[in-house]
């Protein structure tokens, strides 16, 4: 935000009593005035604002360089009272640069906003002694802002001159303004809010426009937000400072979700050569299903138990076989006279341990006899 020390030239002229503004000419400029002073103040709190009337008796600076409203207000009232006379734009400017010259602050840039709502008069109001003011001023760094406004007919006689005037001031960005207003429904303090004057005061720059606006559609039209902010200054400012702030958090939260979404990508992008497994470890769970539920078949579970069974007397026969193949030669060496072992095959279950027990009887009878 720019630090400046600002004078604003108000018109007390008698045109200020005309109505096509809303509630007077004078009424509008006064508002619009404490619209630019807020603006000006809130933008840079050392900032500076002054004050300053162009007709009645004479040019007379009502208030210096200051930051409190209300000695703003002050002077608005008791100018509102000497409502008279013809501007004298020269005087004025010439008053409001001295004015500029003697501020405390010297670090503050020098800028003269003036509101002209009357015909140029005077000797030193042609165009050619406007410009050579102009070039004073631009020799002294002083910008310029010019606000035009009333009848269509004074504006018409005016706009050559003025625009020749700020056309000659010191060049640069936002070091010189020419805004004309119609009269309309549109408030005067409204346009020249959302206007190229105030643009560099505004959190984001305000709304773009030329440097030379002429007129109330180019000001209020082209809001991005979709409202006219003619009619709620207030809820347009801030909606452009709650789009800055969101610009903002945004721009400072982009790096951050870029790297998390970096880090959490899936590895199968950076290793071509893992992509073929996940078709081979998608089919397992298929494979694993019906042994899971296999117990629930009666059919498999009757099954289970048939071969179980068999494995069992599979394993007594496989240890009854090799107990018997043990035990043949004992006994034909022990008794000649015993008759053949009969064939395993041949023998149930219940013979084969008849036959095994009949055998221990018999090696327990060979040991007792011993």
């Amino acid at each position: 935000m720019p630090l400046e020390a600002t004078m604003m030239i108000i018109d007390n002229s008698g045109y200020m009593r005309n109505g096509d503004y809303q509630p007077t000419r004078f009424a509008a400029q006064s508002d619009a005035v404490t619209t630019v002073f807020n603006s000006k103040i809130d933008s840079n709190p050392e900032n500076t604002v002054g004050c300053m009337t162009s007709a009645g008796k004479g040019p007379e600076v009502l208030v210096t360089h200051t930051k409190d409203l209300g000695q703003i207000l002050q002077g608005l009232h008791s100018s509102s009272q000497r409502i008279s006379g013809q501007s004298d734009i020269p005087t004025s400017l010439s008053v409001a640069q001295l004015a500029l010259k003697h501020r405390q602050n010297k670090n503050l840039r020098q800028r003269i906003i003036l509101f002209i709502g009357s015909p140029l008069t005077g000797a030193g109001a042609d165009e050619k002694s406007m410009v050579r003011l102009a070039k004073k001023l631009k020799k002294n760094n002083v910008a310029v802002d010019v606000v035009c406004f009333g009848d269509e007919e004074g504006r018409d006689l005016n706009e050559p001159v003025l625009k020749a005037f700020v056309d000659n001031v010191i060049s640069g960005d936002n070091s010189r303004h020419f805004v004309t207003i119609p009269p309309g429904p549109d408030i005067l303090s409204d346009i020249i809010l959302s206007s190229p004057i105030l643009s560099e005061d505004l959190p984001g720059g305000g709304p773009a426009g030329e440097a030379s606006g002429s007129g109330a559609g180019a000001a209020s039209n082209d809001f991005e937000f979709g409202i006219d902010p003619a009619l709620d200054p207030e809820l347009a400012m801030a909606l452009r400072m709650s789009l800055e702030e969101e610009r903002a958090r945004q721009a400072a939260s982009a790096p951050a979700a870029a790297a998390a979404e970096t880090a959490t990508l899936p590895p199968i992008s950076e290793s071509p050569t893992s992509a073929p497994a996940a078709p081979s470890s998608t089919p397992l769970p298929a494979t694993a299903e019906p042994t899971s539920n296999s117990t629930d078949d009666p059919q498999a579970y009757d099954d289970e138990e048939t071969l179980l069974a068999q494995a069992l007397a599979l394993s007594k026969e496989t240890g009854e076989d090799v107990d018997m193949a043990d035990a043949s030669p004992t006994k034909a060496s022990g008794s000649a006279g015993a008759a053949e072992v009969p064939d395993d095959e041949e023998m149930s279950e219940e013979e084969a341990i008849a036959k095994a027990i009949e055998m221990s009887m018999q090696e327990d009878q060979e040991d007792k006899a011993k």
